[in-house]
């Protein structure tokens, strides 16, 4: 049976940001008080098929491609001016708005041996680097000259395919500042790595409704409390209480499953701070290529998922790795030369919104597709690549399905009001022998 014909990819990008909405969202963050020559609608679209797949790199040509689709003349002056905290609100709503409408379509289904869960979320954060002149805003971290630097927090959601919350700080906030963990972690999986490790927050997730997977620290060695698999009884009572790190020199090899205590310190509270503890499970699996065993810590039961599920799961942490790179090397996150704050911060949310429209159409092409073995081979890399190239034509069709469309003439008077060099008394060395 042939899956039903989908809704148009432009049809299906106005319903996830229809004109009405995206209207009343600009006048809501002041973006717009009267309708003039900046229509909303339009500078929303050049923005995120245009300026996030780096088809226009400044604001000059980005202009041109604004006044070419709207077919309005507008001074630079007036341009510039719109790149505003009003602007970058605006653009901050449209990504919560376009996440929200990610998670009601969810990309991806998650696999049987995780259908009691609801969500696995991967938490990270990428570096962007920016113009030293603003240190003072954005400081870089471990820096022994003067440097600054965004940090970009991304939570992905595995089931809507892509972000679930994106927040800015600076480059020296502590990873796990950026993760905050209350009732909406009930029945969702959170991979973290080791910039977020601490057991508080393990804690909190469990106490939430929430599991964890995390590799275990260096410097962290909780002791054994019991073994459930991989060693005989009489090994896993001789190593029952102590350190994990003893029974790992004599393993030779074995994966195990185990149940670990690890202590703690609350949160402090009126000035004092409660010592507790929490049992978890370890998992230790032996890793071939690097010889050495790769360990875990996580709260899902093992009649869920085995202690190679487990190693196998926090792998899908590459999922956001990908993210980073893709938003990076297609939707212009690193290119961020300017000294302009309003500016920084447009292109960050901009970003991110090419991202969330490329996502909702590679959901579309891999739901329309009538070879469903062929599913997997539309990779994320590759996806957004074709995307980028394509872009601009994308971006045509929207605006014309919006009433919008170019003609040669709005074209030719383009040409005639940009091509101008401002400079009007400079010296041309041709004039004299050149008309």
């Amino acid at each position: 049976m042939s899956p039903c014909p989908p809704l148009t990819l432009e049809d299906s990008l106005r319903e996830m940001f229809p004109e009405e909405w995206l209207r009343q969202t600009a006048k809501e963050t002041g973006l717009i008080v009267r309708e003039r020559k900046i229509d909303p609608v339009i500078i929303f679209w050049v923005l995120t098929l245009s300026f996030g797949v780096r088809l226009q790199r400044t604001l000059a040509s980005l202009k041109r491609e604004y006044e070419t689709e709207s077919q309005k003349t507008i001074s630079d002056s007036s341009w510039y001016y719109r790149f505003t905290p009003e602007l970058v609100e605006f653009l901050h709503q449209c990504v919560i708005h376009g996440m929200g409408e990610l998670a009601k379509e969810p990309g991806r289904k998650l696999s049987k041996k995780l259908e009691t869960f609801q969500d696995v979320v991967i938490q990270d954060s990428t570096i962007v680097r920016l113009h030293s002149s603003l240190a003072d805003k954005f400081p870089a971290a471990r820096s022994r000259t003067v440097a600054a630097g965004v940090k970009v927090g991304v939570m992905v959601s595995a089931v809507a395919n892509g972000p679930r919350t994106v927040a800015l700080y600076s480059e020296k906030t502590a990873e796990i500042k950026t993760l905050k963990i209350g009732p909406w972690i009930k029945d969702r999986i959170l991979l973290v790595d080791l910039g977020f490790y601490k057991t508080q927050m393990f804690a909190r997730v469990e106490e939430n409704g929430g599991y964890f997977v995390s590799r275990i620290r260096k410097n962290i060695d909780p002791i054994l409390v019991s073994i459930e698999e991989g060693l005989s009884k009489t090994k896993s009572k001789e190593f029952a209480g102590k350190p994990v790190s003893e029974c790992i020199k004599q393993l030779s090899g074995k994966d195990i499953d185990a149940v670990v205590k690890i202590e703690f310190k609350r949160r402090e509270y009126k000035g004092k701070q409660k010592q507790d503890e929490i049992n978890v499970r370890l998992v230790a699996v032996y890793n071939d290529e690097d010889e050495k065993y790769h360990i875990y810590i996580t709260n899902i039961q093992k009649d869920i998922l085995n202690a190679k599920d487990i190693a196998n799961l926090y792998e899908a942490r590459w999922d956001i790795e990908l993210l980073f790179k893709e938003l990076k090397s297609k939707y212009s996150l690193d290119v961020l030369e300017t000294k302009n704050v309003q500016v920084i911060e447009a292109r960050i949310w901009t970003a991110i919104l090419t991202l969330i429209v490329s996502r909702r159409i590679y959901s579309l092409v891999r739901k329309s597709t009538t070879h469903p073995e062929k599913m997997a081979r539309y990779t994320q890399l590759r996806w957004s690549t074709i995307f980028a190239e394509n872009a601009s034509d994308l971006l045509t069709v929207i605006l014309h399905r919006c009433g919008i469309q170019r003609t040669f003439e709005t074209i030719m008077s383009v040409y005639e009001s940009q091509a101008l060099d401002p400079h009007v008394n400079r010296e041309r060395f041709r004039d004299e022998w050149f008309e």
